[in-house]
């Protein structure tokens, strides 16, 4: 039989891998950054680009698209041309793809500090980065499906299932939610308002953990697991069905991250129930990673990068059953707004993602550079450090969690709320300087991690075009006695692709489109107004600032929830809220019905100072926003932009709407000078207040007694 040389591109390899890396070490260091200031507010600097509101963003961007993102491209690269017998497609795709998305995240690193946010959760980039994101991955998919297209094996390995179905859902997720009307170069309004863009936004948000955290890293376990360990795959059946259980009902999930929200009941329990089917396909894979070592546990216990993996996939398990936990709404009316989710998040996020990712690397490096590895004694310490990371990380935050449920939902004998806000804040501190203390051990693990590859590769030989040989693909194929029936998909690239889009369709638009479509879903309120002038400048300052990663701004209908904040939220309320800001982490209290409750003076001695309001708070101050000069040049394109999404403001009204906006202001600092504070009414902090002062406004609310305190 003829036989093909041919080499495979480590060097595309080699870059992906020193670039997860350096962006790993980034993005863990300003996450503990993140995490020290809510311990000790002054590490805010009392300047806008290192508040929490703008670095929160930046860690979440920063671990996700660029550490695991180059993660996942690093191992991708490399096993695509084994499992397919071929190089990549081309070259230069290849690095059309790498210098693209490292300037994406330059780009991320540039704008989200500064400020240049849509708001909305792990989609915060502005509409030219959303945009280069979009053409970027087109690319990634070109070469993978070129790859894939000339390749010397016909049949194509589990981990192409799963390369294949990122690819294609996470392109659909992004582009659906990156729909938006640009105002100008780097300001945007979502197409969609209130409930349809929380809805939206949570099915992309809870599927960019799905298709991007996830499925593209199980691709990789079933790769590096038995290549490492020397071992087949534990079972081939078990991987089918973990992959097309898991790609159809991950989907559907979404809507637990909206459980007792504004969120139609009947999409709330559609997103439970597939949550808790979620279970099976998910420990499907991780029994099937795990039992891939069976009889190879002796060589666990030696090898430090098969110890790596095997914590990571146990993560996996314990992350994935927790979720569907958390989905239960008995449990969820406990843990929502909590430090409990963030406790989940990151048992996947440092143990699935960080720890598969650091076998790897562990595995990768010395083999691209032909030779062992620098120190095992310092990977085994790594391994050790990193560990007792995870554990100082998590089990503060689960205790913080119960213990901010608890305080918020208890009741005096008297049927009083015992605690205030703030009373909580002070309560887990502690907690949180422990959790500060696992990412400190974490990011110490990392760099040890960094120091040894550096050395490794010192002393090592690099092999850029490691060569091959393989007979080429025959065109002809007759199937045997004894194929498993999904052997047809296994042989089609383009048709796998074509059935995993409409697998991974078919939840979206069960879930969407009635949302859309069905007046009743989202019942409008006659007394909701479109927002003033000058509180739309307002608002766009408050999403600026990243208010929305500490505060909330909806109320479920909880006992505890509508005694301390007031009546419930409805979904009329958020028509005009392009984005929603619902939020999902009560870092601060809940603000949905903050507007009128306490008088301007309030609000403009808390953002000047704090503590001045509220003892031990641990809130940024912001004295930029009593300097700063609002831009009312941008009001009528705002008012356009808005009158396009179908916000009902007068005809012409972008022509004449800075006479209102001038009129409420000067209102504003009239009121001000009567509480003898002395501001221009051209500053920023005017609309602010304007905007806190009208949110929950529109409708008749209860008394509730509570006060923000952060």
């Amino acid at each position: 039989m003829e036989v093909e040389k041919f080499s495979y591109d480590n060097k595309i390899v080699k870059y992906f891998a020193f670039a997860t890396v350096i962006w790993g070490l980034i993005g863990m260091l300003v996450g503990l950054w993140a995490a020290l200031e809510l311990v000790f507010p002054a590490l805010n600097l009392g300047i806008p680009i290192t508040t929490f509101g703008r670095i929160r963003p930046l860690h979440t961007n920063a671990v996700i698209f660029a550490f695991v993102g180059n993660g996942i491209f690093m191992g991708v690269y490399y096993s695509l041309q084994r499992l397919c017998k071929t190089r990549m497609f081309s070259d230069k795709l290849s690095w059309i793809h790498f210098w693209g998305w490292q300037l994406i995240i330059v780009s991320a690193v540039l704008t989200l500090p500064l400020g240049f946010t849509t708001g909305k959760e792990y989609a915060e980039l502005e509409w030219p980065i959303d945009i280069a994101i979009a053409l970027v991955w087109v690319v990634f998919g070109w070469n993978m499906f070129g790859t894939i297209i000339k390749r010397r094996e016909r049949h194509l390995y589990v981990a192409i299932w799963f390369y294949i179905a990122t690819f294609v859902t996470v392109a659909m997720l992004h582009i659906v939610n990156s729909v938006e009307i640009p105002v100008s170069f780097l300001k945007s309004y979502s197409w969609y308002a209130g409930v349809q863009d929380a809805l939206v936004q949570w099915w992309y948000g809870h599927n960019a953990v799905a298709f991007f955290l996830t499925t593209p890293y199980l691709g990789l376990m079933y790769y590096f697991i038995p290549k490492v360990a020397n071992r087949p795959v534990y079972s081939y059946r078990l991987s089918i069905i973990h992959f097309w259980a898991l790609i159809f009902l991950y989907i559907w999930a979404g809507p637990h991250h909206l459980l007792y929200t504004a969120l139609p009941d009947w999409a709330q329990s559609l997103g439970v129930a597939f949550s808790i089917m979620l279970i099976a396909p998910s420990w499907g894979g991780m029994i099937n990673g795990l039992l891939t070592l069976r009889g190879a546990w002796d060589k666990v216990r030696e090898d430090v990068v098969l110890k790596f993996m095997v914590v990571a996939v146990t993560c996996y398990g314990m992350a994935t059953f927790e979720g569907p936990m958390l989905s239960l709404k008995s449990v969820n009316a406990i843990s929502h707004f909590t430090d409990w989710t963030i406790a989940h998040v990151h048992i996947g996020a440092l143990g699935w993602n960080g720890f598969l990712t650091f076998g790897i690397l562990y595995w990768l490096i010395p083999k691209m550079f032909r030779t062992e590895i620098y120190s095992k004694k310092m990977a085994n310490w790594h391994f050790w450090i990193g560990t007792l990371g995870i554990v100082f990380y998590a089990v503060p935050m689960y205790w913080a969690g119960i213990t901010q449920s608890l305080m918020w939902s208890k009741f005096t004998e008297e049927g009083q709320l015992q605690y205030q806000f703030l009373n909580t804040v002070e309560h887990i501190r502690p907690l949180q300087m422990m959790r500060s203390v696992g990412g400190m051990f974490y990011l110490i693990g990392a760099i040890m991690m960094a120091w040894n590859l550096y050395k490794t590769v010192k002393a090592g030989s690099f092999l850029a075009n490691e060569e091959a040989e393989a007979a080429p693909l025959t065109k002809a194929y007759r199937s045997h006695e004894g194929d498993h029936w999904h052997r047809w998909v296994e042989r089609r690239p383009v048709q796998l692709l074509l059935i995993s889009l409409v697998v991974v369709i078919i939840g979206g638009v069960i879930e969407m489109v009635p949302t859309f479509l069905i007046q009743s879903n989202v019942p409008t309120i006659a007394s909701v107004k479109p927002y003033t002038p000058l509180e739309l400048q307002g608002r766009d300052i408050y999403i600026r600032e990243g208010c929305y990663n500490c505060h909330s701004q909806m109320i479920r209908p909880l006992r505890h929830e509508t005694a301390r904040y007031g009546e419930y939220s409805k979904a009329g309320e958020f028509v005009y809220d392009h984005p929603f800001q619902w939020g999902s982490k009560r870092t601060g209290p809940d603000l949905a019905r903050i507007g009128g409750k306490y008088p301007n003076a309030w609000h403009y001695n808390h953002m000047l100072e704090p503590t001045s309001m509220s003892e031990h708070s641990s809130m940024p101050t912001y004295p930029w926003l009593l300097d700063n000069e609002l831009d009312t040049s941008s009001t009528a394109g705002k008012i356009r932009a808005m009158i396009t999404l179908g916000v009902p403001y007068p005809k012409g009204y972008d022509k004449i709407a800075n006479k209102d906006l001038e009129i409420q202001r000067k209102a504003i600092t009239e009121n001000l000078k009567n509480d003898k504070i002395e501001t221009p009414a051209g500053k920023e902090i005017i609309a602010l207040i304007a905007y806190l002062q009208r949110m929950g406004t529109d409708i008749k609310v209860k008394p509730a007694g509570d006060k923000p305190s952060h």
